[in-house]
C-alpha cells in the first residue's frame, strides 16, 4: 500500500508542472474534417504452422475455409472430414487506411488469431482482401508474421511470454483503391477541436485572425469554419501554416480518472475538496485450507477418500476517523487522499463516496 500512495503522488506531482498552461499547435488541439483514417478488415488463413495451428474438429470454418482456396485454385480436395490440418489456422487481418493514401501504398497489418490457434509464431498470412465499411476492397495483405512472444511446453508444464495469437506484419498490405479526401467544400475548410470547449474554439478563432485577417468562425464549440485559397497548391500552403499557429488553451475542467481493474488514479491540476470527515475500515477475508488423505486398511476393502478442511476468518478491522481540510490546489489534494491510507481498491470507493456528498469538486471517470 506505501508503495502504491508514492506512486499515486508521483503520477499527480508529475503534472503539476504543467499547472500554468502554455501554448499548443493548432495540429495538437485540432483536425480538418474530411482528413480520417478508415479502418479495414478482412478474413484470411496463414498457414506453415509448426503443428500448432486450430484443432479442425472444433473449428469446422477453418476446413472450409482451406476447401474453398484450393477449389478456387483447381484443386480436388477430399471429403472435409478425413483433413487433418494442425498448420493452418484462421485469423482475422486489421488495418488502418491512413487518409490520402495511394494506390501501390504500404500499410502495416494485425493478424488476430479466430479459433483455437495456439501460436502464430513463422506464420505466413496468404493473400487476404481487406474491406471497408462499405464492403469495397481497398488493400490486399500476404506475407510472414513477426510475433513478438515466446513459448515453450515439456512434460505438461508451458511458459509463455507475451502473446502468441496475434502478430504484425510490418508493409505487409498494398493499397489497391483510394478513398477521395476533400478539404472542405468550396472556399472554406473546417477545424474540428478534439474536445468541444466553447472558451477554446473563442481562441481559436481569436489566433487564426490575427494572423490571416478575419477568415475564421466558429460555429459551435467544436467547429471553426475557415476561408482558404481555392487553388490546390495555394491551400495546401495555406493550411501548412494554419496548422502550426499556435493557441493558449483555456483553463481545464477539474477531472479524476480512475482504472478500476489496475487501481491507477490521475487527476490534474484543477481539482479541489471541500472540508470533509472520511472514517475508513478495511475488511480482510482469510481462507485456510488443510486438505488430507484417508486410506483405508489393508482388508477394509475401502477406497482412498480426499478430505477438505478449511476455516473462513473475517477481520472487518476498524479506521480512525480522518477530518480532510480544504485543499485549493494539486499539492493539498495528494496530502489529504494519503492521510487516509486506503488501499487502490478502497481508495475507488472514497471518492465516489466524496463525490456523492458534494466534497469532491471535480468530474469523476471510471474506465
Amino acid at each position: 500500500m506505501r508503495s502504491f500512495f508514492i506512486k499515486f503522488c508521483m503520477v499527480i506531482l508529475a503534472l503539476v508542472c504543467g499547472t500554468t498552461a502554455s501554448a499548443e499547435r493548432l495540429k495538437d488541439i485540432a483536425t480538418f474534417s474530411g482528413v480520417r483514417n478508415n479502418q479495414l478488415m478482412g478474413y484470411g488463413l496463414v498457414v506453415g504452422l509448426d503443428g500448432s495451428g486450430d484443432q479442425t474438429t472444433q473449428t469446422p470454418f477453418t476446413v472450409q475455409s482451406v476447401i474453398n482456396m484450393l477449389t478456387n485454385l483447381g484443386v480436388q480436395v477430399p471429403p472435409a472430414g478425413s483433413m487433418q490440418l494442425k498448420n493452418v489456422a484462421a485469423v482475422t487481418v486489421t488495418a488502418v487506411l491512413p487518409p490520402f493514401a495511394r494506390q501501390g501504398q504500404p500499410l502495416d497489418v494485425t493478424v488476430s488469431s479466430l479459433g483455437n490457434a495456439k501460436s502464430l509464431r513463422g506464420g505466413t498470412l496468404i493473400m487476404t482482401p481487406l474491406k471497408g465499411a462499405d464492403g469495397q476492397i481497398y488493400a490486399m495483405a500476404q506475407g510472414n508474421l513477426i510475433v513478438a512472444g515466446a513459448g515453450a511446453a515439456a512434460g505438461g508444464s508451458s511458459v509463455q511470454v507475451n502473446q502468441l495469437a496475434t502478430g504484425r506484419i510490418p508493409a505487409g498490405a498494398t493499397v489497391e483503391k483510394t478513398v477521395p479526401t476533400m478539404l472542405g467544400s468550396g472556399e472554406f475548410v473546417t477545424l474540428e477541436l478534439l474536445q468541444s470547449d466553447f472558451g477554446m474554439a473563442n481562441r481559436v478563432v481569436g489566433a487564426i485572425n490575427s494572423q490571416f485577417g478575419t477568415v475564421a468562425a466558429a460555429l459551435d464549440g467544436r467547429v471553426v469554419q475557415v476561408r482558404a485559397p481555392l487553388d490546390a497548391n495555394q491551400r495546401v500552403a495555406f493550411l501548412a501554416r494554419l496548422e502550426n499557429i499556435t493557441v493558449t488553451p483555456s483553463e481545464v475542467s477539474p477531472k479524476v480518472i480512475i482504472n478500476a481493474r489496475t487501481g491507477s488514479v490521475v487527476m490534474n491540476q484543477a481539482v479541489q475538496i471541500d472540508p470533509c470527515a472520511i472514517s475508513h475500515g478495511n475488511l480482510t477475508v482469510t481462507v485456510t485450507a488443510n486438505n488430507q488423505v484417508v486410506q483405508p486398511n489393508a482388508l477394509a476393502g475401502g477406497e482412498t477418500a480426499k478430505v477438505k478442511n478449511a476455516t473462513v476468518e473475517i477481520d472487518t478491522g476498524t479506521g480512525p476517523t480522518v477530518r480532510m481540510p480544504k485543499a485549493t490546489n494539486l499539492n493539498q489534494v495528494v496530502k489529504a487522499l494519503n492521510a487516509v491510507g486506503a488501499t487502490p481498491q478502497d481508495l475507488l470507493a472514497i471518492l465516489q463516496a466524496m463525490k456523492a456528498a458534494g466534497a469532491l469538486k471535480a468530474e469523476l471517470e471510471v474506465i
